[in-house]
């Protein structure tokens, strides 16, 4: 078809150059143009066209090679973008077709696919682009060698001859890396700033100054400024906790001080419930540890400086009213004393510490801090008296149910239908059978008492007096009485006997106002013949004085002090009357056995 279209175009070409020269030859030869002039001019003009040939050939020659220049840079730039990319399963079309195809058709092939392999090339750089600039942020953020931005590096990404898939993988896989790291290092980072924002809270600190003063970027004030996550700030971060810590550790060991001493002038000066209250914040350290402590500004310098205040408010007024202070801590002493019944130490009594302090020979601190260790000291001598004091309350009780019960044999209607009988009678076996381990009960604390005063090389005194020696009186008291119920109930039998004698000689009972009516005769009852006499009743020594009861330390009644001088009158007085009874009731006893072994009288 071409070989046709060109002969085609040459026949047509051929005609129009024919026809033309013979229309020029006939101008010619209507001007009468000579032969050589024509054949000049024909010269001429074949030479112009040959010109216009060659020229037309060159510029069809200048194309020619134009179309192989670009044919082969299209052919370059192909093998290096499938190099670049590493696109290596891309072929470059030429090579695959015939070897006829144009020059034209050549490029046309090869065109569109470096065209498009630009488009991935393009795509590609970005995506390096990106992920370069990501990791040139993360790392600048973990060293911290340059100032951290947000917004894109005004660094161009350099050409790069490897834009492979494999490198991408490389980069990405890298900043993956990085970015692991990043989010480890934030949340220590955020960690550490919500400790400190915790402890600044709780010391009254400013947390943006403080975050500031490590590095600007922990305060996120700036939209556009990211976290500085370097080691220095990590350190930073730690060197500020530990201050703030031992801040802490500072504050509440002075405030503990403080509040302790608010305590103790508190309960001295009897400080009101609402005065109180209002360092309720303050006082709740005492029972908290360093952890515990998370209410915000309760450690602050402000809440510290008014408990200081109130602190020395305290002690002005403690100053003024330290007398008044000073007979409180005495009373409270004497309380304690009296209740433990033992004996106050009397060179901080009242009077004594009235003069002193009148006198101004001794501080009023000193001698309220005196008092205060007297009375730690009496507590302390409290709880080692504990168990001996509980056995003298038990010793003490069952001598009151002895009591009881003497005063309950004597009455006459105790066995009547009466209201209450029964439950007095309950109680009268109860107190029979507490009275029976009394001997026990004396001895056994005894005992105890002096295994105490071995241990604490001192005399174990109650209100005042030995206690062994008091039970040592009672037991000689209840020894005594014992024998003056005995020795009773030997005068009861010989006035029986004396009675059934009387009876036996006149043959009839006396009537109750005759035998009442007997006359007491130098201690002797007489008879009818003056011949027959039994003992009078014993006389009372000095040492049993009432026989209905027994002495004891009066701490139920009160009657301490009378019982003490009781026990002291009753361990001085003699035993010449005991023995006297005895050998007067004895020598009674002998004459009444003898009158009743002889014969009655006629």
């Amino acid at each position: 078809m071409l070989a046709i279209g060109s002969a085609t175009t040459s026949i047509h070409t051929s005609s129009t150059c024919t026809a033309l020269l013979r229309e020029l030859e006939q101008i010619w030869n209507d001007i009468g143009e000579s032969d050589v002039e024509k054949d000049r001019m024909l010269f001429e003009l074949e030479r112009e066209c040959l010109e216009v040939y060659r020229r037309k050939v060159d510029e069809a020659a200048n194309m020619k090679a134009r179309f192989h220049q670009m044919v082969a840079a299209k052919e370059a730039e192909l093998a290096t973008l499938v190099a670049s990319l590493g696109e290596h399963d891309i072929h470059s079309p030429i090579k695959t077709e015939k070897k006829s195809a144009t020059l034209k058709e050549k490029l046309a092939s090869v065109t569109p696919l470096v065209e498009d392999l630009l488009k991935r090339k393009d795509e590609r750089l970005k995506q390096f682009s990106d992920i370069k600039a990501q990791i040139e942020k993360i790392s600048g953020e973990i060293s911290g060698l340059h100032p951290v931005n947000n917004a894109l590096s005004s660094t161009t990404v350099k050409e790069d001859h490897d834009l492979s898939l494999r490198r991408l993988n490389e980069y990405q896989t890298h900043l993956h890396t990085l970015q692991m790291e990043k989010s480890d290092r934030l949340q220590k980072v955020l960690q550490c700033v919500n400790e400190v924002h915790s402890l600044c809270g709780v010391l009254g600190l400013d947390f943006g100054q403080t975050v500031s003063d490590v590095d600007p970027s922990l305060q996120g004030t700036q939209v556009l400024q990211s976290t500085n996550i370097s080691n220095s700030t990590l350190e930073g971060l730690e060197r500020t906790i530990l201050q703030l810590k031992t801040e802490r550790k500072a504050r509440i060991q002075k405030l503990r001080d403080v509040v302790a001493k608010l305590f103790e002038l508190w309960n001295l000066m009897d400080s009101s419930k609402e005065e109180r209250n209002r360092f309720l914040r303050i006082t709740s350290i005492l029972g908290s540890s360093e952890s515990e402590i998370t209410e915000r500004g309760v450690l602050s310098m402000e809440n510290i400086e008014k408990a200081l205040e109130e602190l020395e408010r305290l002690s002005k007024l403690k100053a003024s009213r330290m007398k008044e202070l000073v007979f409180k801590k005495r009373s409270e002493l004497e309380e304690i004393c009296r209740l433990t019944h033992t004996e106050p130490d009397t060179s901080t009594s009242a009077e004594k510490a009235t003069a002193l302090i009148d006198s101004g020979l001794v501080d009023p601190s000193e001698l309220l801090a005196n008092i205060e260790a007297q009375i730690v000291k009496a507590k302390d001598e409290a709880m080692s008296r504990k168990e001996i004091t509980d056995r003298i309350d038990k010793w003490l009780s069952a001598c009151a149910e002895e009591n009881w019960l003497e005063n309950y044999n004597q009455d006459d209607n105790r066995y009547s239908a009466g209201r209450g009988a029964h439950i007095n009678l309950k109680r009268a076996e109860r107190a029979r059978v507490a009275i029976s381990k009394i001997p026990a009960m004396v001895d056994n604390l005894i005992n105890k008492t002096l295994a105490w005063e071995d241990e604490n090389k001192a005399y174990f005194l109650y209100d005042g007096v030995r206690l062994v020696s008091i039970l040592d009186d009672y037991k000689l008291t209840r020894q005594q009485k014992e024998e003056e119920n005995r020795r009773s109930k030997v005068q009861k039998k010989l006035q029986g006997l004396l009675l059934n004698q009387n009876e036996a000689m006149y043959g009839s009972k006396p009537s109750p106002k005759r035998s009442s009516s007997f006359r007491k005769t130098n201690g002797h009852l007489a008879n009818g013949n003056g011949t027959c006499s039994v003992p009078s009743t014993p006389r009372r020594n000095s040492v049993s004085g009432k026989t209905s009861e027994l002495h004891t330390p009066r701490s139920y009644s009160g009657r301490q002090n009378g019982y003490i001088k009781e026990m002291r009158r009753l361990s001085t007085a003699p035993l010449n009357n005991y023995v006297a009874i005895s050998k007067e009731d004895t020598m009674s006893y002998a004459s009444i056995c003898g009158s009743d072994e002889s014969p009655p009288l006629s």
